[in-house]
């Protein structure tokens, strides 16, 4: 579904999404990451508990929000991604931990 348009030139660097360990070139959004290791979808709804995914990739949409190092409701699209960094999907609203 989502595929790299040319091999990477940056380094490869370890995310975990949803405790998986996946490597990606360095330098892309987290967004483009879940998206290229096809974890989807990304999210649920608050409400219908739909299920949705990286859509505008600009910051607009907001149906890329993640959990992302133990923060709900961050914007996957508009974070870099960074050596051991922990992505996981948001289910319904997303919740701050105590």
């Amino acid at each position: 579904m989502f595929k790299l348009i040319s091999e990477p030139q940056a380094d490869s660097l370890t995310i975990y999404i949803d405790g998986q360990p996946c490597q990606v070139p360095a330098g892309i959004s987290i967004a483009a990451a879940v998206l290229l290791h096809n974890a989807l979808p990304s999210r649920t709804t608050p409400v219908s508990g739909a299920p949705r995914a990286p859509f505008c990739m600009m910051g607009v949409c907001f149906d890329c929000l993640m959990e992302i190092d133990g923060q709900p409701n961050q914007r996957a699209c508009q974070m870099i991604v960074a050596e051991g960094m922990h992505i996981n999907r948001q289910l319904a609203a997303g919740r701050k931990p105590a």
